[in-house]
C-alpha cells in the first residue's frame, strides 16, 4: 500500500492505561491499553475516488453463478466516478475479466461502468477441472496487479464460495508478503466454505469477513464507501522500549480484531513500528504487551518501560515494580481498563471456539466455551453475543454461564463463526469489569459491596 497521505492529518488523542500491580521476575508481563481517538480536524469528508484502487475478485463455482449474477453488475454500476477498478474471474488461475484488452485498470465513468456491468454477465467461473490453488492465488494475483497502481488506498474485495480452497498450503506465506501492500474484505456466499482461512485473510489484511446471503451488491458498495471515509491510509504505531524489555506485541481489539506485525527499526534495536491502516474518525483500542527482565531494575520507583508514538503524539508507559513479599499499593486507575480489554477478547474468543466446537460435534467443549461467552456477555451487557448464543442454545442463567445446547443446522454455524471473529464492536465502558465495592487503602484490592475488611490483607475498609 502506498504511504502517500493527504493533508491535513487527522487530530489524534492517545491515552495509555495499565495495571500497575507488577511483581518483578525475569519474564514479567506488562499489559497496557492504548486508546486512540481520531478526529478529521478539517479533512474532507470523503477521500477523492481517484485515490482508490479496488479489485473485485470472484472465487465462485459455475454452479453458484446465481449468487453473483445480479449483485456484481449492481456493484459495478454503483462505483464512484474516477475510482480505479478491475474485476477478476476464475479459471485455472485468477483471470482479468475487466477491463478487457491490454489495460490492467479501468477508471470509472458512465461508459466504463456500463461496459463492466455488461461484461460481468460473461464472467469466467470455476468449472470441472483445474482450479486456483486456494486463497493464496487470489492474494498473489491482487498483489501483482496493485503493484502497478500506486494510489493511497489499495483494496481487494474477495467474493468466495470456498470452491477453490481445497489443498490450501501457501496462505500464511503469501499473507506475509502481502502485509502492508493492500487491505482486503471477504464476502462468503453459498454454504461450503470454511471460516478459518477467511478470518485469517481479514485479520492479516486489516479488513472484515462476513457471510452474505442476500444483498451482496449493497455489501460491496458499502465496503467501497467505507474506504472513502479513510482519512489516513497508513499510520504506524511506534514503540520505543526500555532496554530491560525483551519482547513486545500489539494487537487491535476494537473496532475490529486485527493481528499487527511489528517491524524492528534498522540501527535502533529498541524501537518497533506496527503499521496500521484505514484510519477513520472514531476510536480504536489496542493491547500493548511487554515482557521485561526486572533483575536490574529498582523496586518501588516509577519507571518508563516504553514510549508510544502515533504521528506527532506521544505517551509513556510508566509503572513500578513492587516488593515481591509486600502487597501492592493502591492499584492504578487503568487496571480495570486492561482487564476489560482482555476479558472482551476472551469473550469473542470463547464464542468463536464454542461455535467451532459445535460445528465439529464436540458438544462438551461447545457448552463450556459458549457458557463462558454468555457469562462475560452478561457482565458487559453485550447483547449481540447473547443473541448469537440463543441461536444454538437455551440460556438458563447468563450470569452463571449456564446454557443448554440445541440441535442446530450445521449450515448456520459458518456465518456465526465469521461474525464472532470479524464483527466490528466497541469495548465496554471503562470500569464495567470492576466488581462493586470499595478498594482497600492498604493493598488496593477491591472488596464486595457489603465487605467491612479486606480479604487480602485484613485491613478495615473505609
Amino acid at each position: 500500500m502506498s504511504s502517500h497521505t493527504r493533508p491535513p492529518q487527522p487530530g489524534i488523542r492517545l491515552h495509555v492505561d495499565l495495571d500497575g500491580d507488577l511483581r518483578p521476575h525475569r519474564s514479567a508481563k506488562i499489559e497496557a491499553h492504548l486508546q486512540v481517538d481520531v478526529a478529521a480536524d478539517g479533512a474532507p469528508t470523503d477521500l477523492p475516488a481517484v485515490e482508490l484502487a479496488v479489485i473485485i475478485a470472484v472465487d465462485v463455482a459455475e454452479t453458484n453463478r446465481a449468487a453473483v449474477r445480479h449483485a456484481l453488475p449492481a456493484a459495478l454500476r454503483a462505483l464512484p466516478d474516477r475510482i480505479s477498478f478491475a474485476v477478476l474471474g476464475s479459471g485455472p488461475e485468477p483471470v482479468r475479466c475487466y477491463p478487457r484488452g491490454d489495460d490492467e485498470w479501468a477508471v470509472a465513468d458512465q461508459y466504463q461502468r456500463r461496459r463492466a456491468a455488461f461484461g460481468a454477465g460473461a464472467l469466467p467461473l470455476h468449472r470441472d477441472g483445474p482450479r486456483p490453488a486456494g486463497y493464496a492465488a487470489w492474494a498473489a494475483g491482487a498483489r501483482a496487479l496493485l503493484a502497478g497502481r500506486p494510489v493511497s488506498v489499495q483494496h481487494l474485495v474477495l467474493i468466495t464460495d470456498g470452491s477453490s480452497a481445497a489443498g490450501e498450503t501457501r496462505l500464511e506465506e503469501e499473507l506475509d508478503v502481502c502485509a502492508g501492500q493492500f487491505t482486503c474484505d471477504v464476502f462468503a456466499v453459498g454454504a461450503d466454505w470454511t471460516p478459518d482461512p477467511l478470518l485469517t485473510l481479514a485479520e492479516r489484511l486489516h479488513g472484515t469477513a462476513q457471510f452474505v446471503d442476500e444483498g451482496l451488491g449493497r455489501a460491496i458498495t458499502d465496503a467501497i464507501a467505507r474506504l472513502r471515509r479513510v482519512h489516513t491510509p497508513q499510520l504506524p504505531i511506534e514503540v520505543t522500549l526500555r532496554p530491560s524489555v525483551r519482547q513486545v506485541s500489539l494487537s487491535e481489539k476494537a473496532p475490529r480484531p486485527h493481528r499487527l506485525g511489528g517491524l524492528p527499526q534498522p540501527g535502533r534495536p529498541h524501537r518497533w513500528s506496527f503499521p496500521t491502516y484505514q484510519w477513520e474518525q472514531g476510536r480504536r483500542d489496542y493491547l500493548l504487551t511487554l515482557v521485561a527482565d526486572a533483575d536490574d531494575d529498582p523496586l518501588e520507583t516509577e519507571l518508563q518501560f516504553a514510549m508510544v508514538s502515533i504521528g506527532e503524539v506521544h505517551a509513556p508507559v510508566v509503572a513500578r515494580w513492587h516488593l515481591p513479599d509486600q502487597s501492592a499499593p493502591l492499584a492504578r486507575e487503568g487496571a480495570d481498563s486492561v482487564r476489560s480489554l482482555n476479558a472482551t477478547a476472551q469473550m469473542r474468543g470463547a464464542l468463536r471456539e464454542g461455535l467451532a466446537a459445535l460445528q465439529e460435534h464436540r458438544r462438551d467443549t461447545a457448552e463450556d466455551r459458549l457458557g463462558l461467552a454468555a457469562r462475560l456477555a452478561a457482565r458487559f451487557g453485550t447483547g449481540w453475543v447473547l443473541d448469537e448464543i440463543r441461536t444454538v442454545a437455551d440460556i438458563e442463567d447468563a450470569a452463571e454461564g449456564r446454557i443448554r445446547l440445541r440441535t442446530v443446522d450445521a449450515g448456520t454455524l459458518g456465518p456465526m463463526i465469521l461474525r464472532a471473529g470479524s464483527r466490528p464492536g466497541a469495548l465496554p465502558p471503562d470500569g464495567v469489569d470492576a466488581p462493586p465495592g470499595p478498594r482497600c487503602g492498604n493493598c488496593g484490592r477491591r472488596a464486595g459491596s457489603e465487605a467491612r475488611h479486606c480479604i487480602t490483607c485484613g485491613e478495615k475498609l473505609l
